[in-house]
């Protein structure tokens, strides 16, 4: 049911029993207080679930960096493995933050349709919109995101910086040690890992950072059209 429905839901003919059931009773109201306490304990708990896989991506970074940079002649093989486990690592936090945007959501929506309208002196009240959508969400509860905006959403605030790093700190590897770059045709060699050419390497990770680069776009239209068009906190897009 989206919000256009719950107006018109809302609009239609009100028995005597819903106009006497307009305002929450003080039990219905203690009952929504600690429900709002739960919702918002939840969204901490997956917040602190956030953080933690961003520090995992972020401690490993920085190992790789030890150990690439510790020696001129080190590879810069680890730089290339903890990239594509940073890569894990926001897929899986992208999932977390699916979880943490349903709570967040729920707590949102009593924050703004409830808890605001009460503190201006117009009252909690039932109004068949946020409410209804409210104990929808419970009977029928659902991602409010989709996986995919998840991960742009990840990636623009929190990973987009930390592939940055890395790639800075490849191509300075590749630039300084063991010697400083003398051509770009030495730049391709040192790229080389093992029986694997540099240009190939090189392309490899063309591709992988590309396609974190699109993602990152793409979603980030696609959250400003469902900003401008967004009805209600809690939806699926």
């Amino acid at each position: 049911m989206n919000t256009s429905d719950l107006n018109l839901h809302a609009s239609g003919p009100v028995t005597s029993a819903k106009a006497a059931r307009e305002d929450f009773t003080s039990a219905e109201m203690g009952a929504l207080a600690h429900l709002y306490r739960g919702e918002v304990y939840r969204s901490t708990i997956w917040r602190t679930r956030l953080d933690t896989t961003t520090n995992w991506a972020v401690v490993v970074t920085g190992v790789s960096f030890s150990v690439t940079f510790g020696s001129p002649t080190a590879t810069v093989l680890p730089l290339v493995l903890v990239g594509l486990l940073v890569g894990v690592f926001l897929l899986q936090e992208s999932r977390r933050y699916r979880y943490f945007n349903v709570w967040r959501a729920r707590a949102r929506l009593m924050e703004t349709d409830f808890y605001a309208p009460l503190l201006r002196g117009s009252g909690g009240r039932r109004d068949g919109c946020w409410d209804q959508l409210l104990a929808d969400d419970y009977e029928r509860p659902q991602f409010h995101i989709s996986f995919i905006r998840a991960v742009g959403r990840r990636l623009r605030k929190n990973y987009a910086w930390v592939f940055a790093i890395q790639l800075l700190a490849y191509c300075g590897k590749l630039s300084i040690h063991p010697t400083p770059l003398v051509s770009a045709e030495q730049f391709f060699e040192r790229a080389s890992i093992g029986p694997v050419p540099g240009h190939v390497v090189l392309l490899c990770g063309l591709m992988f950072y590309g396609t974190w680069g699109m993602i990152a776009i793409l979603t980030y239209a696609i959250e400003c059209v469902a900003r401008r068009d967004k009805r209600t906190l809690i939806t699926i897009a």
